[in-house]
């Protein structure tokens, strides 16, 4: 069996570094060296690096706010060991000073200025644009049609299961936020139709707290990047959301702030907020969730495909909560009071 410890002495010695001691965290290696200490991050080899093209773009459109990563002594800035690449940045204690609401506030607000720094105009044929409408209204047609269909399959038994009950009880909520998505989708279409651009930014990829850290001097710096690409700025924003609302339903007055502090310094253009609102409030996670139950058969566990249904309700009334308010944000950008 390789020893790890070894194997860090040796990647440490490729940087000019005396390994002293290391911790692990997950795939992060903090390491104590003879220079101070440092975070060396393990990535499977097969992912590549393409990453570090993206930093360095950002470097060079003048982002800074990005965990630098350390080139080793031949010049790469990543080593091969086995199976995994490894690269070195400095380790930062992500010392929080105003709690998590504060941090993901300023993660919002960087976040616009990495978007803004990145932003380009792609060149996008109608044929491409026509595709993806397409395709997308297709998929969700199908499965308004097919929770139609749950609804009646559902409705035929003298006695319902216990799911089926609760997803009938669902269902007009369900089927009014799908109407609105689709409806969303087509008002993108006709602004766009004729459009031969649209907007593409750099995205973080995996945008989470956990990958954004604070310095000592109290900024903060995105950090992992290895998903990044380029893309809609939707892209960065809609899994943050999908995972921060996948909870009991409550209020998310605090999603409302982030998303206010981010259109303030990177305003979504009429298209984007259309296309933003309809996948917000698509409720694919609720098809997905009924079409599982009824492909078990008789497999299936009542008690947690019904805990599972209720879940995935939870979080359609959360998005409903975000996109209606999103909407009063617009209609008052739309049209502001008038002074008396």
């Amino acid at each position: 069996m390789d020893d790890p410890v070894k194997s860090l002495k040796e990647i440490a010695g490729l940087y000019g570094l005396n390994l002293k001691f290391a911790e692990r965290f997950g795939r992060v290696y903090k390491i104590y060296t003879d220079k101070g200490e440092f975070a060396l991050k393990r990535i499977n080899a097969n992912r590549g690096i393409d990453f570090l093209k993206y930093v360095q773009l950002l470097y060079q459109r003048g982002y800074y706010r990005i965990v630098p990563i350390y080139p080793a002594l031949d010049g790469r800035y990543a080593v091969l060991s086995g199976n995994s690449l490894y690269y070195l940045m400095p380790w930062l204690e992500n010392r929080e000073r105003e709690g998590q609401f504060k941090k993901n506030q300023e993660l919002f607000r960087e976040l616009a200025r990495l978007h803004t720094i990145s932003a380009r105009e792609v060149e996008v044929s109608p044929d491409d644009r026509k595709e993806h409408y397409e395709q997308t209204l297709s998929r969700w047609e199908k499965e308004k049609e097919g929770l139609e269909q749950f609804v009646e399959r559902s409705e035929k038994p003298w006695y319902m299961s216990p799911f089926q009950l609760l997803f009938c009880s669902y269902y007009h909520e369900i089927a009014l936020a799908q109407r609105y998505a689709i409806g969303k989708l087509k008002e993108w279409y006709e602004v766009t139709e004729d459009e031969k651009k649209a907007r593409s930014v750099i995205i973080h990829g995996k945008l989470s707290p956990e990958h954004f850290l604070y310095h000592e001097s109290g900024f903060g710096y995105f950090t992992n990047f290895e998903k990044a690409g380029t893309a809609s700025p939707i892209h960065d924003l809609l899994p943050f959301l999908a995972r921060t609302m996948e909870t009991y339903p409550k209020a998310f007055d605090e999603c409302i702030d982030w998303l206010h502090i981010y259109f303030k310094y990177f305003p979504f253009r009429k298209e984007e907020m259309l296309l933003f609102l309809g996948y917000l409030a698509q409720p694919g996670k609720m098809y997905q969730t009924v079409e599982n139950y009824y492909s078990a058969g008789k497999e299936k566990h009542e008690l947690r495909c019904v805990q599972g249904l209720q879940r995935q309700y939870w979080y359609m009334k959360n998005t409903e909560y975000i996109v209606m308010r999103l909407e009063e944000y617009e209609r008052q950008m739309q049209d502001p009071p008038s002074e008396s």
